[in-house]
């Protein structure tokens, strides 16, 4: 017997509400954060919390650096001369200031520290994977690899990605340093593996000449509620936004539709459940986690009991999540797949990827709620190949039942979620993200 009644539990596993929202939102196609197309994803999400009955359904707007796409281009010269100007080949990086440069390509590997500390760099342009080495113990992101680049004095940068399929990975390198100060590209693992192979025969040339604009404009929060009027929330959140050059399925179209579902089934047990739950999928996660970042800041941190962020969930039905090390929130998982009988992969560190990193940086509970997957990194995430038909409706519906069990467990009234001080929160960081989110100019903590 689940907590969830069984009539509610048989409903969503018939349900393609989830898949409707689903469909409307690739469909939208570009839903840059700050873009036509994010309000358009975000207007959807509120008709989906209107039909489903949820209260104090809204837009809650709010101004970010905004950043729109031009060409790119880039040509070698030196060891072999060759032009890449197709949007398979080479794309701009969000935050990338519009430029043109031409300097000798230095590949860095995988652009750990030590990586950048044996390269000479100054005036150069700098190359890196997008892979991170399997032992190294914590994902080293591109905003890291970037700002770590232009410390070591490169003129240019170059993320190559590592899953094949003539897909260049896209993804910010600013964050709060917008634009950044050097022209960035991504090009796909091909072309990649193209120019290491040319860089063997002689110094190698390149010229990198990126069109892109960098402005202030509007994104959107969208908001909508369940349960009794208590001071106290849980948050069900998740991410309307996607990269511009793709559909947006898996990152993160599932998550925003799989909120619309729990909401939806959510709604229909409102009258048993014991805390407000309030909905909330953000604007401008994919260019600083803006969205959350405005939520966070707009509310008494002390009112949020817990986070429950759901991205990167639907390319299989097995839940993964990352509690941050709050061990309430972690058993609250554990006894939802108890309860359901299914497996549950969870992590063990606090990371600052995600929504959920602008509670837990304030010490509020707050966990990255995803789905396992056999691919490598972000697999198509970032790609244009992060389309709809990769997922399946069933890994949806199964996700569905155990992310709304656990918001309504998480809703009783004698369920506790102790929070962090930001000193301890500070002070659990492992140095690994530490490093990083000082080298990205993220460090929100004063010394």
């Amino acid at each position: 017997m689940t907590k969830l009644l069984n009539d509610v539990v048989g409903d969503a596993y018939t349900s393609s509400f989830h898949w409707d929202v689903l469909e409307d939102l690739v469909d939208v196609g570009n839903r840059m954060a700050g873009q036509e197309g994010e309000r358009r994803g975000a207007e959807r999400v509120r008709e989906a919390f209107e039909e489903i009955g949820l209260r104090n359904v809204h837009l809650d707007e709010f101004e970010i650096d905004g950043w729109w796409r031009g060409d790119a281009a880039m040509r070698t010269s030196g060891a072999h001369e060759e032009s890449f100007a197709a949007d398979y080949q080479v794309i701009g990086l969000p935050g990338t200031p519009g430029d043109t440069v031409e300097a000798e390509l230095v590949d860095v590997g995988y652009g750990r520290l030590a990586d950048f500390e044996d390269a000479d760099l100054e005036g150069k342009i700098a190359m890196a994977s997008s892979e991170t080495p399997d032992d190294y113990g914590r994902r080293l992101h591109r905003m890291e690899k970037y700002a770590s680049a232009v410390d070591a004095g490169a003129v240019g940068f170059v993320f190559r990605n590592h899953v094949e399929g003539c897909l260049p990975a896209t993804g910010e390198i600013g964050y709060d340093n917008r634009p950044g100060p050097v022209p960035a590209v991504g090009v796909s693992k091909e072309v990649g593996h193209r120019l290491l192979r040319h860089s063997e025969d002689g110094s190698l040339t390149v010229e990198l000449d990126v069109d892109a604009r960098n402005e202030r404009t509007d994104s959107v929060n969208v908001v909508g509620e369940a349960g009794p009027d208590t001071d106290e929330v849980v948050m069900v959140t998740a991410h309307v936004d996607a990269h511009d050059i793709a559909e947006g399925a898996n990152d993160n179209g599932a998550g925003t539709a799989l909120v619309c579902e729990i909401a939806r089934l959510l709604k229909r047990v409102e009258d048993d459940l014991e805390t407000r739950v309030r909905f909330v999928p953000f604007g401008s996660e994919e260019i600083g986690l803006q969205g959350a970042s405005h939520s966070a800041a707009s509310q008494d941190p002390s009112n949020v009991k817990c986070v429950i962020n759901v991205d990167g969930a639907g390319n299989s039905r097995n839940l993964r999540v990352n509690a941050n090390e709050f061990d309430a929130l972690e058993a609250l998982f554990e006894e939802v797949a108890d309860e359901f009988d299914v497996p549950l992969a969870t992590g063990d560190t606090i990371s600052p990827h995600g929504d959920q990193w602008a509670f837990v940086q304030e010490g509020v509970p707050a966990s990255m709620t995803s789905s396992t997957s056999d691919s490598s990194g972000r697999g198509w995430g970032h790609t244009h190949a992060d389309t709809l038909d990769k997922l399946d409706l069933r890994d949806l519906r199964d996700l569905s039942v155990l992310i709304a069990s656990a918001a309504f467990t998480a809703a009783e009234s004698d369920r506790e979620f102790p929070q962090r001080t930001r000193e301890q929160t500070r002070e659990m960081l492992d140095e690994g993200y530490v490093q990083e989110l000082k080298v990205g100019g993220r460090w929100p903590y004063d010394e």
